[in-house]
């Protein structure tokens, strides 16, 4: 038998504490603030290890190290330790974890944060959870075992219950916790001992996510609800352009609005403290016309539209250097002994994240400065607390996060400086009183942070039969991860992943392969954004490919399929999502446009039935159809609800979201200029998920990126030409007309 360190019931010393996601040891040395934060008050019952607790009422406590921005993450981490366990669901409450990567750390991130992005917590947490749940399964299993003297093979489970048949015994777990003992060293979990897919009770089920009942009656917390003793209200006149800062204030009418407390100037911009949001918004208008900038950002003079040209004059240009991003084979010389090629070219342009809650946080620092307290909705808990500390200069166990939900995150709520959040802790530290702070609509458009613009030049070499032998992409992008996460990008070896991933042709049966990237920064603010590099990278990826089909008469869905041979998984999602949408059916006025993708592992394929008023413009999308393999879905009607989350974001890149920059100033304010679908321009959705025993890979955003090409390719059908520009604005869709 292991040495025992101390009874269930007994306080668990910091050196006690399991680290079961590791699978190795039950021992860990636990920094004190931190050690409170994991054996918190929030727990019901005796905290077993970090990720579960169970009182004596049998209430089971369970960690969960994703952030909720609706994705449903809180949910579907917890049932994962729960299936293991075998808990009963009713019985689970769910907490969020504190910002303790030894413990809670995304493996998906190399355990480095808590990081919630990329549709990567499930497929990440999956089998580590799982392992967590088996082995405080196994250590109720093995207490019952040497309590009643009986083999442990002897025993089994149903919900929150120990079960031995051959005499009718029963223990509930909460009874359990009063005896039982745990191992200095966790009990070892071998894969055939997890859980068979046909044994599941939760997983792969529909559990209705712990949060939709308090969003449905108004009782759910977010950022912006927060209200705090002694609180002031903040707001930021910010420098219209990223790395400006103020040259010369004139506070008088601002500190003249009645309730203002202070002006502060920031590194980044003017703030206002006052009693109340509207005093604050008030003054800050008062100093707008009062504030002259410096021009030190390098993005004064730039001009998103003749950035874009410049870009794709760049990606076409051979001779201009690039830098190899990902090779199969040898494209180079297979263009050379190619038969024929043919080549085109792509554009997108700027968007913004639009999340339904504008950015806010409130923050309360300590007279001293030597510790903090925050209340916010951020996807990473790591970041969240690790700014403030460098900014206070403080230890990072100082910084207390209250972690709450999000309305809407999309990649906006993860870059490491938190602006968001730093925004308050600055005024906060100055004011010496917590302080709310809250952006506008119109501050959040002005000072978003984007997805890239890029432009794409493709070629594709062909044998003498017409079989596609070369591929060769190249992506001219403004920078992204230097930007927002340049520890990440340093640790990455200096490799934008965020802005290049998805310009190869995975799946497709082609030899030769090479993407090349085009580094650029504009100076321009840019962020990973829903469905990151693959929304762009494969439109044009996705578009030319069914280029190639119409080039050879070939009809794409054919194409597809014939180049997909050797990829099981994506032939069956692609033929699917044909049955579904009837392909080859005759339409009047109508046409479909098909496209597929293998997003980190996922497979989704994707028909659009579009029809177009050639004198406005306008393209109508009327049906849309998606098969989605992603492995195990934990919760299939989820995944099923963000599937059509993300055909409906990935319209409004595609349709009309437009972000303009001259002279480094954004153009657009709000949702009158920034043009998001509107309801009865969103098209039935039809969604099928495809029923596999494989790992789980993600799901939130891998629709959005196949809503571009399926609709210039559907446009293609119909029409005659192509386009090539995203957003498909009118006027542009009237210019590829003409």
């Amino acid at each position: 038998m292991n040495k025992r360190i101390g009874k269930l019931n007994t306080p668990v010393s910091r050196r006690q504490v399991m680290i079961g996601a590791a699978g190795l040891s039950f021992a860990i040395a636990v920094p004190g603030s931190l050690e409170a934060a994991v054996l918190s008050s929030e727990r019901t019952g005796t905290a077993i290890n970090p990720w579960i607790s169970i009182a004596p009422d049998g209430t089971i406590t369970i960690m969960s190290a994703a952030t909720e921005m609706g994705q449903g993450s809180m949910t579907s981490l917890p049932l994962i330790i729960a299936e293991e366990l075998d808990a009963d669901w009713a019985r689970v409450r769910i907490v969020p974890a504190p910002p303790l990567e030894s413990i809670y750390g995304n493996p998906g991130f190399g355990g480095a944060m808590m990081y919630t992005a990329g549709s990567n917590a499930v497929t990440s947490y999956y089998t580590p959870l799982r392992v967590v749940g088996a082995q405080v399964r196994r250590v109720l299993l093995d207490n019952v075992a040497r309590k009643w003297g009986v083999p442990v093979e002897e025993l089994t489970t149903e919900p929150s219950t120990v079960v031995h048949a051959k005499s009718g015994r029963k223990l509930g777990y909460g009874e359990i916790t009063q005896f039982a003992e745990v191992p200095a060293k966790a009990p070892e979990i071998k894969p055939d001992q997890l859980k068979k897919a046909a044994d599941f009770r939760l997983i792969g089920k529909d559990v209705m996510r712990i949060e939709l009942p308090s969003k449905v009656n108004g009782s759910a917390t977010y950022g912006i609800d927060v209200q705090v003793p002694g609180m002031l209200y903040g707001t930021l006149l910010r420098a219209p352009v990223e790395g400006s800062a103020p040259n010369r204030i004139d506070e008088a009418k601002a500190k003249a609005v009645p309730g203002v407390v202070s002006v502060i100037r920031l590194p980044h911009g003017v703030g206002v403290v006052a009693d109340t949001a509207w005093a604050a918004l008030k003054a800050r208008q008062a100093l707008i016309g009062a504030v002259t900038w410096t021009r030190t950002g390098t993005a004064w003079g730039f001009d998103s539209d003749k950035g874009l040209d410049a870009f794709a004059a760049d990606a076409k240009n051979l001779n201009r250097a690039a830098r190899d991003w990902s090779s199969q084979g040898n494209a180079r010389a297979a263009f050379q002994g190619a038969a024929s090629t043919m080549e085109a070219e792509y554009r997108c342009d700027y968007a913004y994240h639009a999340q339904m809650e504008p950015l806010n946080a409130v923050a309360s620092v300590a007279s001293d400065g030597q510790s903090a307290e925050i209340w916010a909705g951020t996807q990473s808990q790591t970041t969240a607390t690790e700014a403030p500390a460098k900014f206070l200069g403080i230890p990072r166990d100082k910084v207390k996060l209250h972690d709450l939900l999000m309305g809407g995150g999309f990649g906006r709520r993860g870059n490491r400086d938190v602006d968001f959040i730093m925004d308050a802790v600055m005024l906060s530290k100055e004011a010496g009183r917590p302080v709310k702070v809250m952006w506008t609509r119109e501050d959040d458009v002005h000072n978003g942070r984007f997805r890239p613009i890029s432009a794409h030049y493709l070629r594709a070499g062909f044998d003498a039969s017409g079989k596609i032998t070369a591929w060769h992409h190249r992506i001219a992008v403004d920078r992204v991860g230097p930007y927002m996460d340049p520890v990440r990008f340093q640790a990455t070896g200096g490799r934008d992943f965020i802005a290049m991933l998805g310009g190869e042709p995975r799946g497709y049966d082609v030899p030769h392969q090479l993407v090349e990237h085009l580094y650029r920064d504009t100076g321009v603010r840019t962020n990973p954004l829903r469905g990151i590099s693959f929304l762009a990278n494969k439109f044009a990826a996705e578009a030319f490919i069914d280029e190639m089909a119409r080039k050879r008469g070939v009809d794409p869905l054919a194409y597809r399929l014939e180049l997909l041979k050797g990829t099981p998984r994506a032939h069956k999602a692609v033929e699917r999502v044909a049955q579904m949408a009837e392909w080859g059916k005759k339409r009047d006025g109508r046409a479909l446009g098909l496209s597929y993708i293998d997003y980190s592992g996922s497979q989704v394929a994707g028909i659009a039935e579009i029809s177009l008023d050639r004198g406005s413009g306008q393209v109508k999308v009327h049906n849309f159809w998606c098969t989605l393999d992603c492995g195990v879905a934990v919760q299939p009607d989820n995944v099923v609800a963000q599937t059509e989350s993300s055909i409906v974001y990935g319209l409004g890149v595609t349709m009309s979201e437009l972000i303009s920059i001259k002279d480094g100033v954004v153009e657009q304010s709000n949702f009158y200029d920034y043009a998001l679908p509107r309801m009865n321009e969103v098209p039935e959705m039809h969604i099928e998920l495809i029923k596999t025993d494989n790992h789980p890979t993600g799901a939130g955003q891998m629709a959005s990126p196949l809503v571009a090409p399926c609709i210039s390719n559907a446009v293609a059908e119909l029409a005659g030409v192509r386009l090539r520009h995203t957003p498909f604005l009118p006027d542009r869709v009237k210019k590829a007309l003409a």
